[in-house]
This record gives structure tokens, sequence and C-alpha cells, in this order.
């Protein structure tokens, strides 16, 4: 691997850098974002401002009107997005769109890319991905899927129940994940105003940087028509790996520039506060924190560019995402949790922007499969010799 950047890495880090700096930066205090995350009016806005800088959905291809980036290139992005936490959703890069868009340029038919993606992707509209669903239903096991999918004529009849649906209150359409009759799993597509959908509730959580927070939503004989199936028949579980592998990677990516974000800012309350007769920073109990933090994140950047690389090459890198997962999700948060302890009073209050970043970031450990359950995938995969 040459892990060094060639110009026009360089020049889009530098460009996305400053626009973050410059114009998404001083919105973080708007006051049209809550504990469900930014409105759709600050979105719009935010949207709007990356659209503008030629930024907006960097990861799509150049043919649906992004700049189809390579892994590794989103990686340079993608951390720069991070450090607000209004640049994901500027970029429209955000979970779950980012992994939706990815999975429909995969998988979509001609017509679903016309009606649903390419809106998508010019920033016009959200989406969710509904497969998450309460005990006993699917989480970190997706097998334990219990939203059924019945065929009716043309088309199928969708019942079941999920939660923690990312952005489902206000999206435009939903990826619905559903058990057919023979127990395989089908990827349908369906407008979140369809009859036979309902947003129940938008459910409280640490984080609060998701436009639409996390909703619990209801299927009651929700009909789609059998041309709205994602895909193929029976291949729901083999196109969720094509969906949470890349989308397991990209949040490290994101997650990465708020753990810099975290840091920069406790390393300039180090410098500057005083305790003890000299800077903060100068007592070893601090400085070696900030030491610490410099080398999680270090090692989290080589997991990530490294995983990247694999992707690249072409390789379904299941395992290296896994263990990027964890790696980075784990020192992440240590790195955060440490610039918390630095800034003492002030980094358990909104007095700095640390104490969201630590909540928005301790649920990392457990999106897209909490870090037990990829390390008990890979200690199966190595115990196979």
């Amino acid at each position: 691997m040459d892990f060094a950047l060639n110009d026009e890495l360089r020049e889009l880090q530098q460009r996305t850098r400053t626009f973050i700096a410059d114009k998404i930066i001083p919105l973080e205090s708007d006051p049209r974002q809550d504990r469900h995350g930014p409105h759709e009016s600050l979105r719009n806005e935010l949207v709007q401002l990356a659209r503008e800088a030629g930024l907006l959905t960097p990861h799509a291809s150049k043919e649906l009107g992004g700049l189809g980036l390579s892994h590794v290139a989103k990686a340079i992005v993608f951390e720069e997005a991070g450090y607000s936490p209004l640049g994901p959703t500027a970029l429209n890069v955000h979970a779950p769109d980012e992994g939706n868009i990815h999975l429909m340029e995969q998988v979509a038919r001609p017509e679903h890319i016309e009606r649903w993606l390419r809106p998508q992707v010019a920033g016009e509209f959200r989406s969710c991905f509904c497969m998450t669903e309460p005990a006993p239903g699917a989480g970190a096991d997706p097998s334990m899927l219990q939203t059924t999918a019945v065929k009716d004529g043309d088309s199928y009849l969708i019942n079941g129940l999920k939660w923690f649906i990312t952005g489902a209150t206000g999206a435009k359409y939903a990826i619905i994940m559903a058990k057919m009759e023979d127990g395989s799993a089908t990827m349908f597509l369906s407008d979140m105003d369809a009859p036979g959908i309902t947003v129940e509730r938008e459910m409280d959580a640490l984080d609060s940087c998701f436009t639409g927070g996390h909703g619990v939503v209801r299927f009651n004989n929700l009909r789609v028509p059998a041309e709205n199936v994602l895909g193929e028949v029976g291949k729901g579980f083999r196109y969720a790996q094509v969906r949470l592998a890349p989308a397991r990677l990209t949040h490290c990516m994101r997650w990465l520039g708020q753990a810099r974000r975290a840091n920069d800012i406790a390393k300039a309350y180090a410098r500057e506060r005083q305790a003890f007769g000299k800077p903060l920073g100068e007592h070893e109990g601090v400085g070696f924190m900030l030491a610490d933090n410099e080398m999680d994140m270090h090692i989290t950047r080589l997991a990530i560019w490294h995983c990247a690389w694999v992707l690249d090459q072409g390789e379904k890198g299941k395992h290296e995402s896994s263990m990027t997962k964890v790696i980075s999700s784990e020192a992440q948060f240590r790195v955060v949790d440490r610039c918390v302890q630095i800034l003492g009073g002030r980094g358990v209050t909104g007095e700095a922007l640390v104490a969201r970043i630590w909540s928005d970031l301790r649920a990392f450990r457990i999106y897209d499969g909490p870090s037990e359950v990829h390390r008990w995938s890979l200690a199966r995969h190595l115990l196979k010799g």
C-alpha cells in the first residue's frame, strides 16, 4: 500500500476541510435541531451549500452526479466531513442514506434508479433502511427476522414492526427487509407515504446527529408491487452484506473526524488552562492522555485506509471491515472520553462540543453490529484454521 496522497486527493481534502470550517461549523449552533437531529429546513440549507461547493454526494458515481470516489478517497473526504456533526448531513454521506445509495447503485433496476436513487443523489430527499426489529426479532442476528412478505397476486403484503429505524421520520422511501414464506429474506422498495406504513413514534437516543432521528415503523398489509422488489427475491441477506460491509467502514471514517475535532478542542484547552502553576497539558496525566489520543487516531486511520484499499481491490473485505469497525469504534470512543476528562466541567456540559460528540459516538460501538458480535464472528473465522 502507498499511503501518500496524490495531488488530486490533497486538493479534495483541503477543499472539504475549508468548506466544513467556513460554511458548516458556523451553523452548529443553529436552533433548527433537537434530540432527533437537524430539522429538514436546516438539512436542506446544508445540502444546498454542499451542492454549490461541488461536494454533494461525492461517493455516488459520476453518472448519477457524484464524484465517483474510491473507498480510499472516501476515507479522506468522509473524515473531513465528520469534523462537524453537521458535515455528513451537508455532503449527503450520513447513515442510512450513504449505505442505501451504495446498495441501490449495485442492485437497483433502471426504473428504481430514476424514481428514487437519482433524486436522492441530488439531495432532494432522504431514505431509511428497515431491518432492525424489537425482540424477538432481528437485531445483530438478522436471521431472527419477523417481518413477513406474502405473495398476493402481482404484489406482496408486508406485515411487521421495525424499530430504531434511522431517518424514518421525513424519509421519502424505505428499503424493507422481510421474511418470505420459505424462510429466505427479500428487500422491497416503498414510498414512506404508502398506505400500510406508520411511523408510530421517534425514540429518544444518546445521539442527535441524524435527521429524522430513530423511529418505530409498523407495516400493516403494506402492498408492494412485485416490480418493486430490490434485486432478486430471496437474496435479502446477501444484499445486506453488500450494503453493510462498506457502511461499517464509512461510519469509521466519519467518526474519526468527530474524534479529531474533540481532540483539537481538548488540546487547545490543555494549552490555555492553568492549573497548579502551569498549563494543564504540562501535567503528565493530561499530556499522556493527549499522546494516547494521537496513537489511537493514528492506528484507526491506518486500519480504515487498509480496509478501504482492500475494498478497492475488489475484495469483499468482510473480516477487514469487522476488525476495522471494532478497532475504530473502541479507539475513537477512548479518544473522546479522554477529551471529556481533560476538559473537566466543560467536558460534561454544553459549554464545549465534546459532550455532544461523546453522546453521538458512544452509540457507534453498537451501530452496524456491536463490538462483541464482530469479535465473535472473527473468532469463528480464525478457528476454522
